[in-house]
Order: structure tokens, then C-alpha cells, then sequence
């Protein structure tokens, strides 16, 4: 949750998802409405079974024999190099934890719209109840209701968005947080052993990391051929935690070879993607992928979405251990601070913003 924009913006109107599913059922205003080749159906869309997305068990690189964790770590880097996702079982957060945070956000947004309004998104920012990314009065919109809140450090919280109701939420969050916050801690380490690194590489070098948490509400839609629930794009997160509401629609869908896939959720199991701060640091080795989200006709969709990326202070660059001749440099050094004010003051398209970081290569006339 990076600093918000200097320059003013002007968003028009936005409704609001859940209201339009009670006014007018069978209506898609045209702002949600996409163009022909942003459709869910404009690429090729796999049916494919959920063992294609790669499973990592936490348990066998933390307690594993010797035969147990090295195969994992084979498979965690087969997984962040060629999907940049992966869904994480025994993972170790309590069963009942996940279902308290998804209650607390299914409750959040089933609040009444005058209840919600008083924790507003404004436009240009990223924490609040409403849409992000939404910079002009034209932008094509999403099919979801969002609501997102910076966790930690303690000095990017805005306490005024922490809502009252449900009574609760804050706690409820605080802890959830505070063990999303030690999976990714792990889960790092286990990265950089993939990499060949010294286990704590990414925790000394991140500081004191940022973490921010967004929840997304998709009704079901009347015509989900011509909307998307959350438009294409890349996290500019290190790692970026989802957990998918229980009965939800399948929604989620990853862009790989072209296609969308979609990722069927396993029951009790955390689906991890790399952001691209870790595709920056590995050098392009380990690759942000690009995702979005397709609504239903008739199911609704929840999602809890927690982001943990370095300290704003920290600068960012390939690590030399992964540089040489025959994967020469392909980003600059960077601040991150400023990597992430970049980020959220551009609307979702794609892998765009990683422009920032790379490095341009100019032909010689």
C-alpha cells in the first residue's frame, strides 16, 4: 500500500456490484462491459484438472527426510519457474482460522452499502471498500466489490478503514495476518534453498516487510461472457497469499501458454504465486504470471488476498549470483518504495508495470 498519487483523478460513476445484482438483476451497465478482446472467451480457455497446478507440502520441507525435502525443493522450483504458481498444503495455518477470516469478510460485505460506505476507497487509493485501479472515467470496470487494508508495518494502516462491524473483523485479521506473515517467511527461505541461496537471503534483504491484505466479493453476473471480475495482470508483491472461499465459483484463472487456466481450488490448501519482485531478483528465473478472475452465472465468489513484498526503503536489483553470461542482466536497480507507487497509480493491464524495471534495450543506428 504504497503512497497515493499526486495527480488528481477522476474515476466517474462506479456501481456498486452487489447493489446492481438487487436493482437490476438482468442489467450489465456498459462500463462493465468489455471489449471483444478482453473477454473471458477471447483466449482459449483449458479445462484442466487440478493436479496440473503444482502442489507443495509445507510439512515435507520442514519435517521431511532428507529424500522427502529434496524432492519438494525440486518440485518448488519447477513450480515458481515454469507456472509462478502453486497450491500449499499442510501449510499450518488452524483450519478454524480460515474459516473465522472468511466469515468475517463474507460478513463485511453483506453489511449494508451505507455501512460499507463509511470505510471509502478514494480515488487513487488502495485501501478502503470499492474498486482500485481505477484512474479515468472511461476505464472498462470489475465485476467485484473489494475491500483492501494495509496490515503491516503498523504505519501504512489507515485505522479509520478497520471497520467496526463485524465486531470481530480486526481481531479476527490481526491474527490471521501475523500467520500468513510467518507462511511467507517460510516459504521464502524454501525459495532462496530452490535458488541455490543461503536461507534467510530474502528475509535480511526485505527489512521489515510490507504486507497488505485485499478481500474480493464477485456476485454472480447475468452474463459473465462479457465481464471479468478482477482484469489481467502480474502482483508487484515477492509473494502473494489467496485463499479462495469455500463453495466459491472457480475463478481464478492463470495465463500460461497462452491460455487461461483455471485453478481449481483444493480444499484447506493456500494457492501461492511469485509477484514480481521475485522475478526481478532471480533475474527472470523465477517469472510473475499473469492472472485474473471470470465470474459465474449463478454462484458467487469470495477471495482473501494478502501481498508481502520488501520494505519500501529497500533497493532492488537481480542478485549477481543469478546474473552471467548467458542470462545477462535484464532489470535496473530500483527502489521499491517507488516500484510500488508505480504500481498501484497504474490501472491492471497485464505485466505493464514491470516496464519500470527493465532494463530498454535500444538498438544502435
Amino acid at each position: 500500500m504504497a503512497p497515493v498519487p499526486t495527480f488528481p483523478v477522476k474515476v466517474g460513476q462506479i456501481d456498486d456490484v452487489q447493489e446492481l445484482r438487487k436493482v437490476e438483476p438482468s442489467t450489465i451497465p456498459e462500463r462493465f462491459v468489455r471489449d471483444l478482446t478482453e473477454r473471458p472467451s477471447s483466449l482459449a480457455t483449458a479445462l484442466s484438472p487440478p493436479s496440473d497446478i503444482p502442489i507443495i507440502n509445507l510439512s515435507k520441507l520442514m519435517k521431511g527426510n532428507h529424500d522427502e525435502f529434496h524432492n519438494e525443493i525440486l518440485n518448488l522450483a519447477t513450480a515458481c519457474e515454469e507456472w509462478g504458481f502453486f497450491q500449499v498444503i499442510d501449510h499450518g495455518i488452524e483450519l478454524n482460522l480460515l474459516e473465522n477470516i472468511e466469515k468475517v469478510a463474507k460478513d463485511f460485505f453483506m453489511l449494508p452499502l451505507e455501512e460499507k460506505k463509511k470505510y471509502p476507497m478514494l480515488p487513487g487509493t488502495v485501501q478502503g471498500y470499492g474498486q482500485a485501479f481505477v484512474f479515468s472515467e472511461n476505464q472498462k470496470l470489475d465485476w467485484c466489490n473489494m475491500f483492501a487494508l494495509g496490515v503491516e508495518p503498523h504505519f501504512i494502516r489507515n485505522p479509520k478503514l478497520w471497520p467496526a462491524k463485524p465486531a470481530e473483523f480486526s481481531e479476527t485479521l490481526e491474527t490471521y495476518s501475523r500467520d500468513v506473515r510467518k507462511l511467507c517467511q517460510c516459504l521464502l527461505k524454501y525459495v532462496a534453498i530452490s535458488l541455490g541461496l543461503k536461507a534467510e537471503t530474502f528475509e535480511e534483504m526485505f527489512g521489515v516487510a510490507v504486507q497488505a491484505v485485499r478481500m474480493n466479493y464477485y456476485p454472480p453476473c447475468p452474463r459473465p461472457d462479457l465481464v471479468l471480475g478482477l482484469s489481467p495482470h502480474s502482483d508487484g508483491s515477492a509473494l502473494t497469499v489467496l485463499q479462495q472461499g469455500k463453495g466459491s465459483s472457480v475463478g481464478l484463472q492463470i495465463l500460461k501458454n497462452n491460455t487461461w487456466v483455471p485453478v481449481q481450488p483444493i480444499p484447506n490448501a493456500l494457492v501461492i504465486n511469485v509477484g514480481d519482485t521475485i522475478e526481478v531478483l532471480t533475474n527472470g528465473r523465477y517469472k510473475s504470471v499473469e492472472h485474473r478472475a471470470v465470474t459465474h452465472k449463478e454462484k458467487d465468489r469470495l477471495s482473501i488476498v494478502t501481498f508481502y513484498a520488501p520494505s519500501y526503503e529497500v533497493e532492488l536489483g537481480p542478485m549477481p549470483e543469478l546474473v552471467n553470461e548467458n542470462n545477462p542482466c535484464k532489470y535496473r536497480r530500483y527502489n521499491h518504495g517507488e516500484y510500488s507507487k508505480h504500481y498501484v497509480t497504474n490501472k491492471l493491464q497485464g505485466k505493464k508495470t514491470m516496464e519500470f524495471a527493465k532494463i530498454q534495450t535500444q538498438n544502435s543506428t
